[in-house]
């Protein structure tokens, strides 16, 4: 059993909804970003989603590539982003990490090199949005060996065909993208979604977290009690990239977290 699987056994136990937040690695800097990441499960968050800076990111919209150039420019790489991981589980060894990214610098870096420093960080399981189901033997799989969880992304267009496929190899939980498009493109709608997870859960049987166009507390709490919980993380990076001080960042993230957990 990873983290990820403790967790959602803990909440789903307590009877509440999973707050799930987001962060590029290294934004705007490595010292400030470990410090935000350090103050997130204080302020609610069960689980982190550690972004990967990369230069290409194709589902993102412009707050996240905005963060992504941050950190590149200052210097981020994948050996400093599972460095910040390493230093995190200095303090803490039981909130899950989920790091999101692409597969080219984990390709560059080699998976089984990549897997073993991953999962020697603290590591818990990945999302990387440009490996298709076709692609298992790629990373997904060799993941899974190493005891890391693989998360999988379904879509509105993630058609009755096209679902098995998705979700065949997913593990830890399903990542729900509320809207068609990228991050922060759009506002989700709980009415939208509720279905799209009902429809989700009784494929897979695993936790459905919802992302992309949540902002708010009214906003995380209302896709929160459709869901097994909510992901934000445009709204909130926008905050670090705004310059907000840390303790502001954290404060709005409880807000956020207060909301799903409200539901």
């Amino acid at each position: 059993m990873t983290r990820i699987d403790a967790k959602f056994a803990e909440l789903s136990k307590a009877g509440k909804k999973a707050f799930v937040s987001y962060i590029m690695a290294g934004d705007p800097d490595f010292e400030t970003s470990l410090e935000i990441v350090r103050g997130l499960p204080g302020a609610g968050v069960d689980v982190i989603e550690l972004g990967l800076p990369f230069t290409d990111p194709m589902a993102d919209g412009p707050t996240i590539q905005l963060a992504g150039q941050r950190a590149l420019e200052g210097g981020m790489t994948l050996q400093k982003t599972l460095q910040l991981a390493r230093a995190f589980r200095e303090t803490d060894q039981t909130t899950p990490i989920v790091l999101m990214g692409y597969y080219n610098p984990i390709y560059s870096r080699g998976v089984d090199s990549f897997l073993a420093e991953a999962k020697a960080a603290g590591i818990d399981g990945l999302i990387v949005v440009d490996l298709p189901p076709e692609e298992d033997s790629e990373l997904c799989l060799p993941a899974q060996e190493a005891g890391l969880n693989f998360i999988r992304l379904a879509t509105p267009t993630t058609d009755a065909k096209r679902l098995p496929r998705v979700l065949q190899n997913t593990s830890g939980f399903v990542y729900y993208v509320s809207i068609t498009g990228i991050t922060g493109a759009a506002e989700a709608q709980a009415g939208d979604v509720g279905p799209e997870v009902a429809r989700i859960k009784g494929e897979s049987g695993l936790p459905v977290i919802v992302g992309f166009g949540v902002n708010t507390p009214e906003k995380s709490r209302a896709i929160a009690s459709v869901a097994d919980g909510v992901v934000v993380g445009s709204a909130i990076v926008g905050k670090i990239g705004a310059g907000a001080p840390v303790s502001e960042v954290l404060t709005f993230v409880k807000s956020l977290s207060d909301g799903a957990h409200s539901a």
